[in-house]
């Protein structure tokens, strides 16, 4: 099937040919293409141009985009959004003055949730799930990352991969999974972490592996949680099964997790809401990808990654939702557009950059995903009429989208 956009307003993200990421002084340029077509075809981005010089096409449904901006739908690297039930308890206890660390101290956290999915059927947790996704698909999201580590047993986090890869089959959104067993030390192993790690390490990879359920390994490195001796024995232990690592690191304390992270190849080190002057060196000249959370930030009241300090340094920049139940319960990339701007300094070019091309690479997906480039997969988002792609971290709390596209087909 053809699909054929007129009248587009401006055209976001054109890039003849997409580098892989942008980083520093770069991120702050977006090209654009200003009263243009765009054809998609069998899923794919066939060809775009400028109306004044649009060619004869047959055979193809349009639609009208006057007045709207067409960009690559949001690439979203990190989510946690296979999980049972939700902690809205836990969001009142903090109201309430815990802190994230007292209330899993509690018995609450990650912990709370592992009891809650080990207790639900997998066909419970898929339609949660499910729901879940079609949601941010909805809000513009076309590449998402799905993360185990709300099971703690082999079983459970085998559980939610399963489902993960449900999600990639049923959906037409690009999935990729990953294991995180590493999330927490469940109860039964509270005075025993070393044996909890032999398992992740052991057991838990092996199963993992053989059954195909996973893309990357990840771990939280952070102080109560996981110490960088972990997290460079489960890089390791992932690299022999195949699993490229990702790791969860400097959400509260810089610990040396991110020269850890960089020196054994992780494709991106998420959070950094802690960042030092030494934990920005390690990161330049690598091909590891920053990536921020700002609505977990926004959600726990905790300070923001300093986006503008890692883009002035020379540094790429990733955005992701961080969705979960007890940190981040929202998937919608556009309040983390907006976020970034708002409280990261961002400027709309890098923002955008950092939630497509970027998060495309935190995913992996650089060759299909994140630019309006001939041949990459044409999933995309159609603005209803606006002034400036300004406007949308702008209108933070407005639903500029009229239309998603993924795989060439509205959804």
């Amino acid at each position: 099937m053809k699909l054929l956009l007129l009248n587009i307003k401006e055209l976001l993200q054109v890039r003849e040919n997409a580098p892989a990421k942008v980083a520093g002084k770069d991120m702050a340029t977006l090209p654009t293409l200003k009263n243009a077509w765009l054809l998609v075809q069998d899923g794919k981005i066939k060809n775009y141009g400028s109306m004044d010089n649009i060619p004869t096409i047959e055979g193809f449904k349009t639609i009208d985009c006057k007045g709207k901006m067409v960009l690559p739908a949001w690439c979203d690297s990190h989510t946690h959004i296979v999980y049972a039930g939700n902690r809205e308890q836990e969001f009142v206890d903090r109201i309430n003055g815990l802190s994230y660390q007292e209330i899993a101290e509690k018995g609450g956290g990650i912990v709370n949730s592992a009891k809650k999915l080990q207790a639900t059927t997998e066909e419970a947790l898929y339609h949660q799930s499910a729901k879940r996704l079609e949601e941010v698909m909805c809000l513009g999201t076309g590449a998402i990352e799905i993360k185990s580590g709300y099971g703690l047993t082999t079983e459970a986090e085998m559980k939610m991969l399963r489902v993960a890869k449900k999600l990639a089959a049923n959906y037409p959104v690009a999935v990729k999974t990953t294991f995180l067993g590493a999330h927490a030390v469940p109860t039964e192993f509270k005075d025993n972490k070393e044996g909890y790690m032999d398992l992740v390490c052991g057991e838990m990879l092996q199963k993992i592996s053989e059954a195909k359920l996973a893309d990357y390994v990840d771990i939280f490195c952070e102080d109560g949680y996981f110490t960088v001796a972990d997290t460079v024995r489960l890089m390791k232990a992932g690299k022999k099964h195949g699993l490229i690592p990702k790791i969860h690191v400097n959400q509260f304390n810089a610990i040396g997790g991110i020269a850890a992270g960089v020196k054994h190849n992780a494709l991106s080190v998420d959070h950094l809401e802690v960042l030092t002057k030494t934990d920005i060196e390690a990161l330049k000249g690598s091909d590891t990808m920053p990536v921020a959370l700002p609505s977990c930030s926004y959600f726990l009241s905790i300070p923001y990654t300093p986006g503008r300090e890692l883009i002035d340094a020379g540094l790429p920049l990733a955005l992701a939702t961080d969705y979960n139940p007890g940190s981040t319960p929202s998937g919608n990339m556009n309040f983390v557009v907006a976020t970034a701007c708002i409280k990261m300094r961002l400027t709309p070019e890098e923002a955008i950059n950092a939630a497509t091309i970027n998060g495309a690479y935190a995913m992996g997906l650089s060759d299909t995903h994140g630019s309006i480039t001939k041949g990459k997969t044409a999933n995309l988002i159609i603005t209803k009429p606006i002034p400036s792609y300004g406007f949308l971290p702008y209108a933070f709390g407005s639903n500029c989208i009229e239309n998603v596209i993924i795989k060439g087909k509205a959804i």
